[in-house]
């Protein structure tokens, strides 16, 4: 059987995205050279590897195999480029990096550009989803590191301490509860939201906890970001559920209101695969982030303000 790098790789790609269609697209491939390449694939092998739907595709046990061989000639692929580029600085490196909301927006922004300011041969793809598939993702391979909250199943994975986030609720200053110093969801409920998109972990993550106490939030927009969601807020349209930090970066007079639910404080580690060696380049990441760990605290100064007003930041743009 024979099967060549982009065999392996289109192979990947169209497995983890569950389409065919996508996984030509994140291989670079044409949806008609994709297709024939999949379908020499089966001729070799002799048995089907896909499973075709109305709605994608999924693997046949045969199929299973090879992406678990795919994965493994790609780490290989990974290590022997962080090698080479010890010698061949123009050969590009590439780390696959998971992470959930707060840390993709507010945590690792500065100390992944201070890698790559440092390791110009060194790509890295940052991908945000929420703390359970970062675990399941880094443990089945689909990235070579993570940074998920401790509520994750961490089976068979390598955690370091990375640092600790807070999820506050924000409102305007002058709304009934921006004198309190701390609420619980169900109490804040009475209120309308500014919810996130419907694809960030962030949201996800809340909404996930809310269903399974019996409760709704009432979205009456989705933010983009945290940011935005913080400068709604602070105009009137709605109580916002946001990472501590983006609260106290935001440019606008906001009252911050601790959240009294057991999720809302969480610790976040760093996540490798447990008996598993990484390309160089993904070592180096790693060792990066672990020496940033703790280095500030998530919201800046370490000054607490909940319940209080805090103040505009050069006022709104």
């Amino acid at each position: 059987m024979h099967l060549d790098l982009t065999d392996l790789r289109l192979f990947r790609h169209v497995a983890e995205a569950g389409s065919i269609t996508a996984g030509a697209a994140r291989a670079g491939l044409a949806l008609a050279s994709a297709s024939t390449r999949l379908r020499d694939m089966e001729a070799q092998a002799g048995v089907a590897l896909l499973l075709r739907g109305r709605r994608g595709v999924s693997l046949t046990p045969a199929g299973l195999a090879l992406l678990h061989h795919a994965r493994l000639v790609a780490q290989q692929v990974e290590r022997m480029r962080g090698e080479l580029g010890e010698y061949a600085r123009g050969l590009k490196g590439h780390v696959r990096l998971l992470a959930n909301t707060a840390a993709t927006a507010e945590l690792l922004p500065e100390p992944l550009a201070r890698f790559l300011a440092a390791h110009p041969q060194v790509d890295i793809d940052l991908r945000e989803c929420p703390s359970a598939e970062v675990a399941r993702g880094v443990a089945e391979g689909l990235a070579e590191l993570g940074v998920a909250a401790g509520h994750a199943d961490l089976s068979g994975l390598e955690a370091l301490p990375f640092r600790a986030e807070r999820l506050v609720l924000v409102a305007p200053p002058g709304h009934a509860l921006a004198g309190r110093r701390a609420v619980g969801l169900a109490e804040a409920l009475g209120w309308e939201f500014i919810g996130l998109g419907a694809e960030s972990a962030l949201q996800r993550h809340v909404a996930g906890h809310a269903a399974r106490a019996g409760l709704r939030l009432r979205l009456r927009i989705q933010a983009p970001g945290p940011e935005a969601a913080c400068r709604m807020a602070a105009l009137g349209a709605g109580l916002a559920i946001v990472p501590e930090a983006a609260a106290r970066r935001a440019a606008a007079p906001l009252a911050l209101l601790r959240l009294e639910e057991p999720w809302a404080e969480r610790r976040l580690s760093l996540l490798r695969r447990r008996g598993v060696s990484l390309p160089l380049h993904a070592e180096r990441l790693l060792a990066h982030l672990a020496g940033c760990a703790g280095a500030a605290p998530p919201h800046g100064a370490g000054a607490t303000l909940l319940g209080n007003v805090m103040p505009a930041r050069g006022g709104l743009p």
